[in-house]
């Protein structure tokens, strides 16, 4: 936290720093300590305001805000989805997010948020394999190679020991972007032409497509008993990525079901349909896994608690670090009560 004499500076984080930041810590560290840190945030889940996020649709994407706060600090992420912008060499997500100070409403830090959902997406996908998936996993297929499948495959490698990869993408070229860049990260990668020979042995399956449709990126029969399948395509009403009886055949974990139901896969079901939510796993209060043959699926799609502790990481992480630059983006009058007086003798 500033002292009071710094209140009217905002750390910012840009781009160029995060990627420093993660650099000089590792990969594999920042990752952990994301997760470890939204999993502190879940153990204490009833001390956070908790809502939906607050969506703006179009016929192309969606822009949302994910709005939170502990009762101390306050934050809220900027986010799109716009699937229709790899076509037009844009990224499909990007984001950017805040903290604020709620005693005094003042921001404590600005940061980049793409990178940073990409890093928290994977944190969170690999902690809830962490109490989800059967013990001694060693094989995830990644379906769907876009931007978040390598950070999903490091992170998985980092927190849940994963060692063998099986890549599969529509788009053949995603799919060697993939593996060129997982080369020498200690992954066994294996290329595959179909969903079919990528879920071949594997006792994590990953869905991560980008498409805004009701799509079947895995049939019934392509899942197999004591799999954990890690869906976090879809993330928005009209877009999933399951076959509806892969759902009547699974245990279900959600982060906030107010949310999933409107946004997951869940939004097949009917409103009854039991689920779990993840922080009475993470928190011992009811059983994650619990038998060999048990088919688990974590029905992510991203929530405002999850961004708040990414960013309180973050916020940790730059402290005794030349990792941000200070904005003078508070306007601080030497008398609170005369902001026209600041302005007038700034001619």
């Amino acid at each position: 936290m500033q002292s009071p004499s710094n209140l009217a500076l905002v750390p910012f984080v840009s781009v160029e720093n995060m990627m420093r930041l993660v650099h000089t810590n590792g990969l594999d560290s920042m990752l952990t300590r994301i997760a470890d840190t939204i999993e502190q945030d879940f153990l204490r889940w009833d001390q956070f305001d908790k809502t939906p996020r607050v969506a703006s649709h179009s016929d192309v994407g969606v822009i949302e805000l994910m709005p939170t706060s502990d009762g101390e600090m306050y934050g809220f992420k900027y986010v799109n989805g716009h699937p229709k912008n790899t076509a037009e060499g844009l990224q499909t997500v990007t984001a950017f997010g805040l903290l604020a100070d709620v005693h005094s409403g003042y921001p404590v830090l600005l940061s980049e948020m793409t990178l940073l959902t990409a890093l928290r997406t994977a944190a969170m996908s690999a902690l809830a394999a962490k109490h989800l998936a059967p013990r001694g996993a060693t094989t995830m297929a990644m379906i769907g190679n876009g931007a978040q499948s390598e950070f999903q495959c490091r992170a998985f490698q980092a927190i849940c020991g994963i060692t063998h990869v099986r890549l599969y993408d529509s788009d053949p070229a995603a799919t060697q972007k993939c593996a060129a860049n997982l080369a020498g990260s200690g992954l066994h990668i294996t290329s595959c032409t179909t969903p079919e020979d990528a879920v071949q042995g594997a006792q994590i399956i990953t869905t991560c497509t980008a498409d805004k449709q009701n799509a079947t990126v895995l049939t019934d029969n392509m899942v197999g008993a004591g799999v954990h399948i890690n869906a976090i395509g879809g993330d928005c009403p009209g877009k999933t990525e399951l076959h509806s009886d892969i759902l009547h055949r699974s245990d279900i974990f959600v982060e906030y079901p107010p949310q999933t139901r409107v946004e997951g896969e869940i939004q097949a079901l009917p409103e009854d349909h039991p689920v779990t939510e993840l922080h009475n796993v993470f928190a011992g209060r009811t059983e994650g896994r619990k038998t060999d043959k048990q088919i688990t699926l974590f029905d992510s799609v991203g929530f405002a608690i999850e961004d708040f502790s990414a960013l309180r990481c973050i916020l940790d992480a730059i402290q005794g670090t030349d990792f941000y630059i200070d904005l003078d983006m508070l306007a601080d009058p030497d008398d609170p009560r005369d902001l026209y007086g600041m302005l007038n003798r700034a001619k």
